[in-house]
């Protein structure tokens, strides 16, 4: 009878790590410690740091996808609403927190992009996807009057996703929800403003 894979319990582990201490900060020793295998264990499920940390990222962003998920197939509410709403279940999730651990996908962005073109070139597929999911969901608002015209969905989206991550960066300086909150009532005040 084989070994039971430690996969999982590492990619799992990486999560944990990477969320705290970013790419950079974040070491294999770092990570078979706390999923309590030998260094064996992650050199037998992946190649390299930058391979494990891709699958990571991977990993992460299949929780995002249930999140956006969550708040955007909600047809009980209208478009505009939809955004709002995930705007404030992410903000739940960051105060469980403690307002101490941001978005792994910006900080891969800021740490990872730099040193490792897979993980660019990664990071760079996720933000299209994401950035898809919310341009269909503000092309619907504006099909139906709610969110004015005068710039492109994508656009939109681009800003939202862009300004958002901006705001979480904050949010771990300031280790409060006010960078948050500034962002939605500034843009659901402006660019994304009932449309009358």
């Amino acid at each position: 009878m084989g070994r039971k894979s430690l996969r999982e319990e590492i990619l799992e582990a990486g999560l944990r790590v990477m969320l705290r201490k970013g790419y950079s900060g974040s070491s294999v020793r770092d990570v078979v410690a706390e999923a309590d295998v030998s260094q064996g264990s992650f050199t037998n499920h992946f190649r390299s740091k930058e391979v494990f940390s891709r699958d990571v990222l991977d990993r992460y962003f299949e929780h995002v996808r249930d999140l956006v998920s969550l708040a955007l197939d909600d047809e009980s509410l209208t478009p505009r609403q939809r955004l709002q709403r995930y705007l404030d279940i992410i903000t739940a999730r960051l105060k469980a927190d403690s307002f101490e651990r941001g978005c792994l996908i910006g900080d891969f962005s800021l740490e990872a992009a730099p040193v490792s073109e897979m993980l660019r070139v990664r990071l760079s597929e996720i933000f299209l996807e994401w950035r898809g999911r919310f341009a269909d969901c503000i092309r619907e608002a504006q099909l139906i009057g709610e969110i004015d015209t005068a710039f492109a969905p994508e656009e939109l989206a681009d800003f939202m996703l862009a300004s958002w991550e901006g705001a979480i960066l904050r949010m771990k300086v300031e280790r409060s929800a006010a960078p948050l909150e500034r962002f939605k009532k500034i843009a659901f005040a402006t660019i994304f403003r009932q449309f009358a």
